[in-house]
C-alpha cells in the first residue's frame, strides 16, 4: 500500500422525519387572511374537509432540520468511482447557467419564437452528436439510457412496420453483458429475446451471432466495451452480418468514456446510437434523475424518430420544432425532455473541444489500466473473464469471490466498510451477476492518481481486515449517520410506504400485532 487509510467519521444527527417534529401553534410564516373568501373560488368538491397534517414549526426549525439531513448526506464526499455512470465532474458554469432564468422559467409550450436561444443549444448539440457518432439526426426526449434503448425498439417496429415485414422480423439479439434495458426493452417493445453468452475471449463468437441471425431478426442491442471493459474487435464484422441478415444494429453507448473521440458508431457499421447526457457529458448524475439518453440514426431511420425534432431554417436562421412528421413514432417523453441536461452536456462539450474529448478518453483509459495493476495486487481480488489477456478500456469488473471463499464475508460487507474510510461504497454490477461478488470500478478522467492510490489502499485495507477482524467488516458502517439497512423491511408490504399517512396506519397496525 502507498499509505495508511484514515476513518472518517460523519455528521450523526438523532433526527427525526419532518412530519415528527413540530409543536402545535409554531409558524414560519404568518400570511394576512385575504380579502375575499379564496376558498369560494375552489369548487366544492375539490375542497378539503379538514387541514392538511403538516408539522407546525418555525422557519429556523426547519431550516436546522435540513441543514443537520445535508451534514450527515454531505458529509459522504469522498472518492467515488461508480462504475457503468462516468461519475464526472459538473462544471459549476453549467450549474449557474440551468439556475438562469432565461433556462429555469422557460414553459415547454411557449411559442418557438421566444426560445430560439434554447433550440440553437438543441441543433448546435445536435450537430456535435452526429460529427461524434456519424449518425444523421439525434433527438433528446428520452429520459436516459434505457428510454433511448427502448426509443430504438419503438422505431425498429416503425422501420418494419412500415416495410410490411414487422410480422416476421419479432426476434432481437444481445448479449448476457450488455446492459439490461436492452433486452428489457425489446421485450418491453413486444420483440422475443435472444442472449448470446460469453466466451473464451470476453465476449460471444462470431459463430454464435450467425446461429442467431435469421429472417426474423429485427436488430441487435450491443454496448461495446462491455461493462468487463472487453472491447470486441470483431465488431465490424457483427454489424455486416446483422445488416446482411436484413436486422439493424443499435450501439449502446453507456460506456463510451474510454472510446469518445476514437470511434464512431456510423463507421463500425451502426444504424443507431445513443450517448448518456448525464454521465457522459458532464451532466448531473444520482437520486434517480434527471436524465437524458440522447438517440441518434441513420437517415433512412430518421423519418420514424419520436416528434417534434428541432429544425433550422437555413433562408430566415431561425430554429423551429417540425411536429409534421407522418411517419413518426409519435412521444417517448412529454415535449422535448430534460433540455436543461441537454444545455449542459453542450456546455461540457464546447468547453472540452475535439481534443479535449480525445484526450480525456485516453486519461480515463490510462487510469484503469494503472488501477487494474493496484488491484489484481490485492489478495482476495479477481478480474473477470480472466482468460481475456487483453488491455481493458476505462471500466473492469472485478470480483471478490476468492475473499469470500476465505472469509464469508463478500462485496456488500467490504463496501460498507470502505464508507468508514471515506470512499462511497462501490457499484456492484448489473443482473444477472455473472462474476462472483462483483464490484465494477471507474476513475473515468476526473480522479487524480492519489485518489486512485486512496481508493486501492483502503480496499486493501479492508480485505485485511476481512481476516483479521471479520466481525468490524461483517457490522460496518461504524462511522455513519445510520448503520446497516435492514435490507428485509422493503421486501415486507407491512412494513414500508411511500406516504406518510400509509406509514402512520402500518405503523399502528404493527404496534397493534405486537401487544397482542
Amino acid at each position: 500500500m502507498s499509505g495508511t487509510p484514515k476513518l472518517i467519521h460523519q455528521a450523526r444527527w438523532n433526527e427525526p422525519v419532518v412530519m415528527e417534529m413540530g409543536v402545535k401553534g409554531r409558524r414560519g410564516i404568518v400570511f394576512p387572511r385575504p380579502e375575499t373568501d379564496a376558498a369560494a373560488l375552489v369548487p366544492a368538491g375539490m375542497r378539503r374537509r379538514q387541514a392538511p397534517a403538516l408539522p407546525e414549526m418555525t422557519e429556523h426549525d426547519v431550516l436546522r432540520h435540513y441543514l443537520h439531513l445535508s451534514q450527515q448526506v454531505l458529509g459522504m464526499m469522498g472518492v467515488s468511482l461508480f462504475g457503468t455512470c462516468t461519475m464526472k465532474y459538473n462544471p459549476r458554469v453549467s450549474e449557474a447557467l440551468g439556475l438562469r432564468p432565461q433556462m429555469a422559467e422557460i414553459h415547454p409550450l411557449q411559442d418557438d419564437s421566444t426560445i430560439q436561444g434554447l433550440l440553437e443549444i438543441v441543433h448546435r448539440f445536435d450537430l456535435i452528436l452526429r460529427e461524434l457518432s456519424g449518425m444523421d439526426q439525434f433527438v433528446f426526449q428520452a429520459a436516459g439510457g434505457a428510454d433511448a434503448a427502448y426509443t430504438h425498439t419503438c422505431v425498429t417496429r416503425g422501420y418494419f412496420a412500415a416495410k410490411g415485414e414487422l410480422e416476421q422480423r419479432n426476434e432481437i439479439i444481445t448479449s448476457i453483458q450488455a446492459h439490461p434495458c436492452n433486452p428489457a426493452t425489446a421485450a418491453t417493445a413486444g420483440f422475443k429475446v435472444v442472449t448470446l453468452m460469453l466466451e473464451e475471449n470476453g465476449y460471444p463468437s462470431i459463430e454464435a451471432l450467425k446461429a442467431a441471425l435469421s429472417n426474423r431478426t429485427a436488430a441487435l442491442m450491443i454496448n461495446n466495451p462491455d461493462d468487463m471493459g472487453v472491447y470486441n474487435p470483431q465488431i465490424v464484422e457483427w454489424t455486416k452480418l446483422v445488416k446482411q441478415a436484413g436486422g439493424l444494429a443499435f450501439y449502446d453507448h453507456a460506456n463510451f468514456n474510454g472510446v469518445m473521440g476514437r470511434i464512431r458508431a456510423r463507421e463500425l457499421g451502426f444504424d443507431a446510437c445513443m450517448f448518456m447526457l448525464h454521465k457522459t457529458f458532464g451532466g448531473p448524475k444520482g437520486g434517480g434523475g434527471p436524465a437524458v439518453g440522447a438517440y441518434g440514426c441513420s437517415a433512412e431511420l430518421a423519418p420514424f424518430l419520436p416528434k417534434p425534432i428541432v429544425v433550422k431554417d437555413e433562408a430566415t436562421g431561425l430554429y423551429r420544432m417540425d411536429h409534421d412528421r407522418p411517419d413518426s413514432v409519435g412521444k417517448v417523453r412529454e415535449f422535448l425532455g430534460n433540455l436543461h441536461i441537454v444545455m449542459r452536456a453542450y456546455v461540457w462539450a464546447r468547453a472540452m473541444g475535439g481534443d479535449g474529448i480525445k484526450e480525456a478518453a485516453d486519461l480515463a483509459v490510462l487510469a484503469n489500466n494503472y488501477m487494474e495493476k493496484k488491484l489484481l495486487a490485492i489478495p482476495g481480488v479477481a478480474r473477470s473473464n480472466p482468460e481475456a489477456k487483453t488491455w481493458r478500456m476505462e471500466m473492469t469488473r472485478y470480483g471478490l469471490g476468492p475473499l469470500k471463499e476465505e472469509t464469508g464475508l463478500g462485496v456488500v460487507e467490504v463496501g460498507n466498510r470502505m464508507t468508514d474510510y471515506g470512499i462511497d461504497a462501490p457499484w456492484l454490477s448489473h443482473e444477472p451477476w455473472v462474476v462472483p461478488e462483483p464490484f465494477t470500478p471507474e476513475a473515468g478522467e476526473l480522479w487524480s492518481k492519489e485518489d486512485i492510490d486512496l481508493w486501492c489502499d483502503v480496499l486493501a485495507k479492508v480485505c485485511d481486515e476481512a481476516r483479521s477482524d471479520p466481525e468490524m467488516v461483517r457490522t460496518a458502517p461504524h462511522n455513519a449517520p445510520i448503520g446497516r439497512v435492514d435490507g428485509e423491511a422493503p421486501e415486507d408490504p407491512a412494513r414500508w410506504a411511500t406516504t406518510w399517512r400509509a406509514w402512520q396506519r402500518k405503523r399502528a397496525a404493527l404496534a397493534q400485532q405486537a401487544a397482542e
